[in-house]
């Protein structure tokens, strides 16, 4: 279902409100995160909001739209400003990916109520029947990209979320070992991520936690 889910340029289409939202979410919530632990840099800039515009990245927004997969334009953090700045980091990190699960829930919980009202509703014409129709493409498409966003923001190596969680947990001298190897690191992930090495675990772990969702739910 997932799949066919992505293949066709309707769908592509009718996927660009969740992609907006998604991305918007993802960074407000870093920056909203960090200044509460102290760092206003993000709120500063007016960093802190759901306007698609000021987190926009072309390159990013592309390949969210067709890979599923994507990034927005990152939202500048100080860690200068934490009172302790490797835990703050991290939990600033972590808030993207959060909001992204929490976002997914809600695009779930509103197929939820649409499934239901289709119980209720006696289409008159085909055309009413085809808005919910894609309404329901819509809302469908947001659970999985969130669920998607969330997992490739997690993935430990940087410049990903889940290396700044990642660095609570290494030693320092370790965690800048890494760091320095961070441009060829990200070079040997675009050429996996490229020749499709990593698209077999990233559809599997997309599908359960998707699949998980729907479940708690009872879609």
């Amino acid at each position: 279902m997932l799949e066919q889910l992505q293949s066709t340029l309707p769908t592509l289409l009718l996927s660009l409100p969740a992609v907006l939202i998604s991305l918007s979410v993802h960074e407000s919530a870093h920056g909203y995160v960090a200044n509460k632990l102290g760092d206003p840099t993000a709120k500063n800039l007016g960093r802190i909001t759901l306007n698609p515009m000021k987190h926009f990245d072309l390159l990013g927004f592309l390949s969210m739209v067709i890979f599923r997969v994507g990034w927005a334009n990152p939202v500048p953090i100080n860690a200068r400003n934490f009172k302790n700045p490797r835990r703050d980091m991290a939990i600033s990190a972590a808030a993207g990916p959060l909001s992204n699960l929490c976002l997914a829930f809600i695009f779930a919980i509103l197929l939820k109520i649409l499934n239901v009202a289709y119980g209720f509703i006696t289409f008159k014409s085909e055309t009413a029947f085809f808005i919910m129709y894609l309404l329901e493409i819509m809302l469908l498409s947001g659970v999985v990209l969130n669920i998607n966003l969330m997992i490739f923001n997690l993935i430990p190596i940087p410049p990903f979320d889940g290396s700044r969680i990642l660095y609570v947990f290494l030693p320092t001298e370790l965690y800048f070992k890494v760091m320095r190897y961070e441009r060829y690191i990200m070079i040997a992930f675009i050429l996996l991520f490229a020749t499709g090495a990593l698209s077999g675990p990233l559809s599997f772990l997309t599908n359960l936690l998707t699949n998980l969702i729907f479940r708690i739910l009872g879609i």
